[in-house]
């Protein structure tokens, strides 16, 4: 069952993040952590297929959708924080945390600096690794033209590179959507979420460290993360000490690019449905 309305709930803490309950249920919550440059609503479809009983929070993150900037300089570790604090606030003891792409990023932070509370990792169109040279430049360059322009323009044209040729030939329908998702977006927003991406660390020893359930997944026409990070983060999730390999898994779905939760929503909800399951029997 959807919430209709999706309305944000803001916790009691110093600095809250917007939440919104997208599917009903009880027990330990799914958090959806969303992609640069959009918002809770990435998730919407997704939550939809998710099995009947699995409670899913979405969260917008620091200056997307309904959250503020809060005056911190841009830092993935100040996002996750800021998670952290909105769902504690919310009276969540723990989570299991999925991101998608920049949401990633900000999941790898959680499991690092507040592992008692993550107790399973969805990792959604993302990577490990930080950036190269040549891409921290290009996002530093789009920050700038945000801030120098006071527009999204700089972003608008990302819809094309991020979903698949299969959704570019078949599923016309999402461009526009995706239009208006980043047009929503203030440029503020863009330019601090473009700064934290690029100065964050590579975060695979997290992977490593971490002993519960991963669920990695990937479009089979991801160019922006490709099977390769995938493939790399599931390997050092299987590796650790703590866990075994049953712990990582992989899920490769055909026919979608970067924006897999909005490319083929059903297929990614299945995989989310997969790793609760484990979380649940882990626990």
């Amino acid at each position: 069952m959807t919430s209709p309305s999706h309305l944000p709930t803001h916790a009691a803490s110093r600095d809250p993040l917007a939440t919104f309950p997208l599917h009903e249920g009880g027990g330990v919550p799914l958090v959806l952590l969303h992609g640069f440059p959009f918002d809770h609503r990435m998730w919407a479809a997704c939550a939809q297929h998710l099995p009947p009983g699995l409670r899913a929070i979405a969260v917008d993150l620091p200056g997307a959708g309904h959250s503020d900037l809060d005056g911190a300089p841009p830092s993935i570790e100040h996002a996750a924080d800021r998670v952290y604090r909105t769902m504690v606030a919310e009276g969540e003891g723990n989570a299991v945390v999925v991101g998608h792409s920049m949401g990633g990023y900000v999941a790898l932070a959680l499991a690092e600096r507040h592992p008692g509370f993550v107790v399973g990792l969805g990792l959604v169109s993302t990577k490990s690794t930080a950036d190269t040279e040549e891409a921290r430049a290009k996002r530093l360059h789009v920050a700038a033209a945000a801030d120098d322009t006071q527009t999204v323009d700089a972003v608008l044209g990302m819809p094309a590179a991020l979903v698949g040729p299969t959704t570019t030939d078949h599923r016309r329908q999402l461009f526009p959507v995706l239009d208006s998702w980043i047009r929503a977006q203030s440029p503020a927003s863009v330019a601090w979420s473009q700064r934290a991406m690029a100065a964050r660390p590579d975060r695979t020893a997290v992977l490593d460290r971490f002993g519960a359930p991963v669920a990695v997944v990937v479009g089979a026409e991801d160019s922006v993360t490709p099977l390769a990070e995938a493939e790399h983060m599931v390997r050092a999730a299987a590796g650790t000490s703590l866990g075994t390999a049953g712990n990582a898994a992989l899920t490769l779905v055909p026919g979608v690019g970067h924006m897999s939760p909005v490319e083929d929503p059903q297929a990614v909800a299945a995989a989310l449905g997969l790793l609760h399951n484990q979380v649940v029997a882990h626990h």
